[in-house]
């Protein structure tokens, strides 16, 4: 049995308790696939799982993301084989190792037009903005629509998106710069959302009529305003809580605002099966091979420095995506 560094925590807390650990590496039993890896994605949820927000048993591994190369194959496996080149985006968690062995199923082979560090930043963010614009709200042509944080790993791939199918985007973010960087991906309207009332802004941009939708990865700083964003019979998708999880809302107010639909959705429920994840991932490939949608791979890491990763991942210093190099 082979053996490789990997990123685990014995205890949840900050970016303080992920270690650099040598981990034993099995052969691939039946189903399972060992995957080299080339690129590690970084994303917000690797968070939530550190800190205990998202319970796991420990200790355990982290990261949901990955690209590479098949190594070797157990019994039974039909999905991939040996020498391709694979990514995924949907876990099982364990993804900041050298190399693993992982359900073969869960795999999904990449086209020359992508490579390694793009697919393993866009895979659990362009699969999450695969279901949200056109899976779970159907965004069609000439809609605008409200995405906070619009500068983020998600934000960035979705606004290229949207702007691809024909929509208006609005998208809140936190600086200048990050305005900039939004608009530069597609973004037709920016909203410094610490230092301007965005509700005021979007009833403004959209002529009092509010929004079909908002798609919020945010949370509790921009929730409560969000619903206000809405326009009759609107869709709040509340799929991320960066700022802390969203107040406790009475189904009454969903009622007075408009009678609005609310939805907390999560990535895993919408690429459930073999042929949701495959679909999903050609679509999504076929956006960014075409060049419709660019991956902005922004900041690099070293996946032993991990830690330093989540601490500037959580003090908002990055944008777009981030990938970790084995």
């Amino acid at each position: 049995m082979a053996s490789v560094h990997a990123i685990r925590f014995h205890e949840t807390g900050g970016p303080e308790v992920l270690r650099w650990e040598e981990v034993a590496l099995p052969d691939p039993g039946p189903g399972e696939a060992l995957v080299r890896h080339a690129a590690v994605g970084l994303n917000y949820i690797d968070t939530y799982h550190r800190s205990g927000l998202y319970p796991v048993t420990l200790p355990s591994g982290i990261g949901l993301e990955g690209a590479g190369v098949v190594e070797a194959v157990g019994d039974g496996v039909t999905e991939v084989a040996v020498g391709d080149r694979v990514a995924y985006g949907t876990g099982p968690l364990g993804a900041y190792s050298e190399a693993r062995v992982m359900p073969a199923a869960t795999l999904v082979r990449l086209p020359d037009t992508i490579d390694d560090r793009s697919a393993a930043a866009m895979m659990l963010q362009g699969l999450t903005a695969q279901y949200l614009i056109r899976r779970l709200f159907p965004v069609q042509p000439g809609m605008t629509v409200l995405f906070h944080a619009a500068a983020g790993g998600v934000g960035l791939i979705a606004c290229q998106w949207l702007k691809h199918i024909g929509a208006t985007v609005i998208g809140t973010v936190g600086s200048p710069e990050k305005a900039a960087l939004a608009k530069a991906h597609g973004c037709d309207h920016t909203i410094l959302y610490r230092d301007e009332d965005f509700v005021a802004r979007v009833k403004e941009v959209t002529g009092g009529a509010g929004v079909p939708v908002v798609y919020d990865g945010v949370g509790k700083d921009v929730f409560d305003g969000s619903l206000d964003c809405l326009a009759r019979r609107g869709m709040m998708v509340t799929y991320g809580n960066a700022s802390g999880p969203v107040p406790d809302v009475a189904p009454l107010t969903l009622n007075a605002k408009g009678s609005l639909f609310l939805t907390r959705p999560k990535l895993m429920d919408y690429v459930a099966t073999r042929s949701e994840l495959t679909a999903a991932a050609d679509d999504l490939f076929d956006v960014v091979g075409s060049g419709a949608v660019t991956i902005a791979v922004n900041q690099t890491y070293a996946l032993k420095d991990a830690a330093q990763a989540h601490r500037d991942l959580e003090a908002r210093k990055t944008t777009g995506s981030t990938v970790l190099l084995p």
